[in-house]
C-alpha cells in the first residue's frame, strides 16, 4: 500500500530550470566556457558540483581550477541563482501540482522532496507548499547523487516508510532510474522516450492524477509480491 510521496523539484513542482540554465552560462562565459541548452539537459537531476565538473569536462579544463576553486565558481553559480529565483511564487507551481499535493494530503499521504538543489526550502517556500511537504531530504547529508538512489531512499526513510510503500516523481533519466533501484514505483514527467524507464509516464504535470497513480501503484505492488514468490 503506499503511504508516501517522494518528489523533485526541477521540472516536477516548479520549473526553475532556466534560471539554472542561465546562472550556468554566466558562470560558463567566466571560464571561457559556452554550451546551448542541448548540453545543458545533461545538468538536469545532478548536484552543482557534478554539473560543474561535466561543464569543465565539456571545455576540457578539468583540471584548469583546484578543488577550493571549483568550490568557489559553484558558490558563485549558486548566488547568481538565489537572485534569479527572488520573484518565485505560487503562480509558478507547475499546471495541476497545487491540486495534486492537496489531494495526496486529503488522502493522509506523506510527502517528501528530494532534490539534488540545496535551494529547496526557500523555493517551497516561496512556492507556498512548504507546509504541506513532510521532509526534506538535505542534499548536503548524501554521499552519492542521481542516478545513486541515495536520496529516495532517504526520502522514505525520514518518512517512516519503506521504499516500496512510496511513489517516486522526477522529470529526469538519472533520477527515474535512481527512483527504480531504490524500489519505488516510478512516476515519470516528459517524452515516452526520455521516461521509457518509469513505471508510469505523464507528459505533462497536469495529467498527473492521484487515483491513476494509486491504481498503476497497486498494480506493480501487487506483481512485484507475486514475483518475489
Amino acid at each position: 500500500m503506499i503511504k508516501g510521496f517522494v518528489f523533485d523539484l526541477d521540472g516536477v513542482l516548479t520549473d526553475t530550470a532556466e534560471y539554472h540554465y542561465l546562472a550556468w552560462q554566466e558562470l560558463g562565459g567566466k571560464m571561457g566556457i559556452a554550451f546551448d541548452r542541448v548540453f545543458n539537459e545533461q545538468l538536469k537531476g545532478i548536484s552543482r558540483m557534478d554539473s560543474l565538473e561535466r561543464i569543465l569536462k565539456y571545455g576540457n579544463k578539468s583540471r584548469a581550477y583546484t578543488e577550493d576553486e571549483k568550490i568557489a565558481l559553484a558558490n558563485e553559480k549558486n548566488e547568481d541563482y538565489k537572485k534569479l529565483i527572488t520573484n518565485i511564487s505560487p503562480a509558478d507551481l507547475l499546471p495541476g501540482i497545487s491540486e495534486l499535493l492537496k489531494e495526496l494530503k486529503a488522502a493522509d499521504i506523506q510527502l517528501a522532496l528530494a532534490s539534488a538543489s540545496k535551494n529547496g526550502p526557500i523555493i517551497l517556500k516561496r512556492l507556498g507548499i512548504e507546509n504541506l511537504f513532510d521532509t526534506i531530504v538535505d542534499p548536503a547529508c548524501l554521499t552519492h547523487g542521481k542516478p545513486d538512489p541515495e536520496i529516495f531512499i532517504k526520502g522514505a526513510e525520514q518518512l517512516g516508510l519503506r521504499p516500496d510503500e512510496c511513489v517516486g516523481v522526477e522529470d529526469a533519466e538519472a533520477g527515474i532510474e535512481a527512483i527504480n533501484a531504490a524500489g519505488m514505483f516510478s512516476v515519470g514527467v516528459g517524452s515516452k522516450e526520455s521516461m521509457k524507464a518509469a513505471d508510469l509516464f505523464v507528459t505533462d504535470t497536469s495529467e498527473l492524477n492521484v487515483r491513476d497513480i494509486l491504481t498503476a501503484a497497486a498494480n506493480w505492488s501487487h506483481k512485484e509480491q507475486k514475483g518475489s514468490f
